[in-house]
């Protein structure tokens, strides 16, 4: 199966999804997080980078319930902003 390519408008969806979870994670390490979260801190540092800027669903539910963010909260704030 041939994964078609990304968009840039979903590439920058996956960067600020990252952005928003590297500050919600402030002080705490990437390990500490990632532990937590139940994935890798490779897998972490991918998303908040955005080298993984379409996570599975559960990670990102995962990571937010760790991070004390509803994933209501990380659609909107992730969200393409209107053009």
């Amino acid at each position: 199966m041939v994964r078609t390519p990304l968009t840039p408008e979903e590439r920058e969806r996956g960067e600020r999804l990252g952005r928003l979870l590297r500050a919600a994670r402030g002080d705490r390490s990437m390990a500490q997080v990632a532990a937590s979260a139940g994935i890798s801190a490779e897998t972490l540092r991918k998303i908040e980078t955005g080298r993984a800027p379409t996570p599975a669903f559960f990670t990102i539910a995962a990571l937010a319930r760790v991070l004390g963010l509803s994933m209501e909260e990380l659609a909107e704030r992730s969200a393409l902003a209107a053009v």
